[in-house]
C-alpha cells in the first residue's frame, strides 16, 4: 500500500489568519481528493471559475472548514487577563 504524506498535523494555528488560510488547504486538497486526475481539475477549472454558483458554493466549503478551525483554536479567544 502506498504511504501518503502527512500534510495535516493538526487544526491549531497561532492566528485567525493562519486558520483561514488553513481552511482553504483543506477545501482544495478535498477538491484534490475527489478528483485525483489533474488534468480533468484543470480541464475543468474554466467551468466552475466562471459560475458564480460555483464560486458560491466553494466559499461555503472553505466557511465550514474555518468554523471548525476556529472552535478547536477556542476562537483565538484570551483569557482577560491577557487581553491588554
Amino acid at each position: 500500500m502506498e504511504q501518503k504524506e502527512i500534510w495535516l498535523k493538526g487544526l491549531i494555528t497561532e492566528t485567525p489568519q493562519e486558520g483561514y488560510e488553513l481552511a482553504i488547504k483543506l477545501s482544495r486538497m478535498g477538491v484534490k481528493s475527489t478528483q485525483p486526475d489533474i488534468e480533468v481539475l484543470k480541464r475543468l477549472r474554466k467551468d466552475y471559475a466562471n459560475n458564480a454558483s460555483s464560486l458560491t458554493a466553494a466559499s461555503q466549503v472553505i466557511a465550514i472548514n474555518f468554523q471548525t478551525i476556529s472552535a478547536a483554536n477556542n476562537y483565538w479567544v484570551l483569557p482577560r487577563e491577557y487581553s491588554n
